[in-house]
Formats: C-alpha cells, structure tokens, sequence
C-alpha cells in the first residue's frame, strides 16, 4: 500500500469529468474506460500516450506517493490529514494553462501562486514522519546519478526530487509524447481543455489517494475540504 496527498477538484467538477473521459480513468470510482480516436492520433496511440496519467488518476502532486513508516498506522495518519485540511485556508490558482514539462504535457498555472506553494511546502513537512524510506529499488528508479545536487538531496532527505524551491505544480496528462507527435498533440489538448485555460482553479481540498499494491490504479481515499469549506467526501 502506498499514500499520497494531492490536489484534484471534486468528483463532479467539470475538469475531474473532462480529465476522466481524456485519460480513460476515474479515480474517485475507479472505472476504467476505452478511449476513442481523437484529433490526429487512433486509439492505440493516444492510449500509449497517456498511459502513466491513467494509472495515477487526473492530479497535482503535493506529497508523492509514499508506503507507511512501520511505527506508524493509517489511522494516525488519517488524523493527521484531518488536521492539515482544517488548519490550512482554501484559495484560488489565478489562471490555468496548458504546458510542457520536457516531453509531457500538463496543465500547470500560469504565474507563481504563493498559496499554492505554502500547501505543497507544508504538506510535504507534516507528512513526512509517515514516510518509510526509500528502498534501494525505489531508489533507482529515480536515477540519482542524473538528478542535480538540490535535487538529488530532497530525495534523500523528503523521498521526491522536486520539493520546495524545485517544486513545479502540474496536472499530468500524457505520459512522454515523441517529439515528432509534439505539435499535433498540443493542439489537441488545447481544444480538449479550452474551457479550462485561461482561467482560474479553486482549490478547496486535499485529497488521499491510494495505490493498494504496486502497479496497481491510484484512486481516491478521501477527499477533505480545506478550512472546513465544503462536505468530507469519501471515495
């Protein structure tokens, strides 16, 4: 079993709805469905191409995906999560758009948002005594060798690279895309996503997702309302 803490709008929200259809995955029911033929891409390639995202469910990472220290229980860490959500204040990403991290395509804001960056930062503290640490396997598969000495040292010290000052939010959507495939992809995700750039996200919760062995669909835990905002939703 693994945890992690990230954003997603509610289960009824008009981008969780657009996401699932896109991916092929919902992670609050944890259905899976076929996708279609799209834009200039058949089935089988945009299913190749989006097949991390799917896996993980539509999200914004504040905690990575973590197993549970061995002295601690998921009772103590569900109190904890309790916790967090009332104490920290919901708020606004100003704007929305659609981007590219390497070979991925995200959506991602469009400026800074310092609120944003206060939950992360202190999501990422408060949640750290739950962490075990990182087996040699997980190690590797974040190919220390590559990563920069900051971010090499955040692996070692909070188990995810790209913390604190390297925190980069995003909202995944295709997994690497060929360089050759680049173009007509963005152009699909643009009109895929129209109504959702350009435009401002609430952030209202934090949400628990699971993976209940590895490999496994993430889904939905729960889903709290930050500063007491909204109904506690359990998936």
């Amino acid at each position: 079993m693994r945890y992690a803490f990230y954003l997603t709008p509610d289960e009824d929200h008009p981008l969780t709805i657009a996401a699932a259809k896109w991916l092929g995955s919902n992670p609050f029911t944890g259905e899976m469905t076929r996708l279609e033929a799209a834009g200039d891409f058949d089935a089988v390639e945009l299913t190749t191409l989006t097949a991390d995202p799917r896996r993980y469910g539509f999200h914004g990472t504040l905690k990575a995906p973590f197993p549970l220290a061995a002295a601690k229980t998921e009772g103590q860490l569900l109190a904890a999560f309790e916790s967090v959500a009332e104490e920290c204040a919901p708020f606004e990403i100003p704007e929305m758009v659609l981007g590219q991290l390497g070979p991925f395509f995200a959506l991602v804001p469009a400026t800074n948002c310092p609120e944003l960056q206060a939950l992360a930062d202190e999501t990422v503290r408060r949640f750290e005594p739950f962490r075990a640490p990182l087996s040699a396997e997980d190690l590797s598969r974040r190919k220390p060798g590559s990563l920069t000495d900051v971010h090499r040292s955040n692996l070692l010290s909070w188990g995810y690279p790209y913390v604190f000052e390297s925190f980069q939010f995003h909202m995944t959507l295709t997994g690497p895309v060929p360089v050759e495939r680049q173009v007509s992809m963005r152009a699909l995700l643009e009109q895929t996503f129209a109504r959702f750039t350009g435009k401002p996200l609430a952030v209202t919760s934090l949400a628990l997702f699971t993976e209940h062995a590895r490999g496994a669909p993430f889904t939905v835990h729960s889903l709290l309302p930050l500063g007491g905002t909204s109904q506690r939703k359990m998936a």
